[in-house]
């Protein structure tokens, strides 16, 4: 399976938090699977810690690519094609970060893991 971490999950996950599901923690560790982490998410984490949203992220932000490999995670980069449909979404959901994560999910035909039951409605695989 090719699992795509939302912002919430990848920050979970590595701090060990007991929020991220069983079922989430055993998909992310299964070798088996390819575990992939957004450009929107680092755009996220390191703006959210810009306006005192997540204050205790210093550490990760200070080397994103870095706390990517040494999970042996992928990074995914946002392409043109992923930007042009997260523009494009139907529906009331907002979150820039969010509708990019559904349209690479869609694109490339990931799996998002994540929490937000608003994700279910754009028919994106979602792992929580």
């Amino acid at each position: 399976m090719r699992l795509l971490l939302d912002t919430h999950a990848f920050l979970w996950w590595l701090a060990g938090d007991e929020a991220l599901s069983a079922a989430a923690r055993a998909a992310i560790a299964d070798e088996g699977n390819a575990v992939l982490v957004s450009a929107a998410s680092a755009w996220e984490i390191t703006t959210k810690h810009r306006l005192g949203k997540l204050p205790g992220v210093a550490a990760i932000i200070a080397d994103l690519d870095a706390a990517v490999r040494d999970q042996e995670f992928a990074a995914l980069p946002i392409s043109v094609r992923h930007a042009q449909l997260g523009g494009a979404l139907p529906g009331p959901h907002r979150d820039p970060f969010d509708r990019i994560l559904i349209a690479q999910a869609i694109v490339d035909g990931l799996v998002l893991v994540s929490n937000e039951r608003a994700f279910d409605a754009y028919g994106v695989g979602r792992l929580w």
